[in-house]
């Protein structure tokens, strides 16, 4: 099987396409469209999300392209003029979670990212996963910490500093407040083997 790169079907990134994709330029529509590595999302020159890094861009002909190489329309430019499923949306938005959830993640960022407004991500992901996005990147974090917790001696702030929480007291009373007991008393407890794990 040929490689895609070889056969250049992704197309080739000039400066004249990336002058029209910061730009926003209109006039490209439909001459070629871009997708974000990162994201999985392809979108219209004159696509209004944040400009992407150049290194994470790859270039189509024509939209069929990039759906043959499992890449999702951007709900926000519809280059599909199709609108794309709240459900493939949060989808998309709750894997790159999964994968970035360490990293700083607003509800704008995730906008940013996902193509959509925050306050409709907001409503459409707690509306699908019963959950705000804030919720669930809450809920991995913590999920990691007990992890942590378990298996490593890191001290407490290296722990909330590894699952994505720079504030150390922050982390403390957040996990006592999912967890029900701090994280020091989580550790002796499953150090003397009285840990069930009960909320979250």
């Amino acid at each position: 099987m040929e490689s895609i790169q070889d056969n250049d079907d992704y197309g080739v990134m000039t400066d004249e396409k990336w002058q029209a994709i910061i730009s926003n330029d209109a006039s490209y529509n439909n001459i070629f469209f871009y997708a974000v590595k990162t994201t999985k999302i392809f979108c219209k020159p004159s696509c209004k999300s944040r400009v992407p890094n150049k290194e994470n861009v790859c270039i189509f002909h024509n939209a069929q392209q990039a759906l043959a190489a499992k890449f999702r329309p951007c709900k926000r430019c519809k280059p599909t003029n199709e609108r794309l499923p709240d459900s493939e949306w949060v989808t998309q938005v709750t894997q790159y979670i999964d994968k970035n959830f360490t990293e700083k993640l607003t509800l704008e960022t995730l906008g940013d990212i996902a193509h959509g407004s925050p306050y409709h991500l907001q409503r459409t992901f707690k509306k699908l996963n019963g959950i705000t996005p804030v919720e669930y990147i809450q809920h991995l974090r913590l999920s990691a910490a007990k992890e942590y917790l378990r298996q490593t001696n890191k001290s407490i702030e290296e722990i909330a500093t590894c699952v994505g929480i720079t504030n150390t007291p922050y982390f403390i009373t957040l996990f006592k407040k999912k967890i029900g007991h701090t994280p020091a008393q989580y550790r002796q407890m499953i150090k003397g083997g009285e840990i069930i794990d009960e909320k979250g």
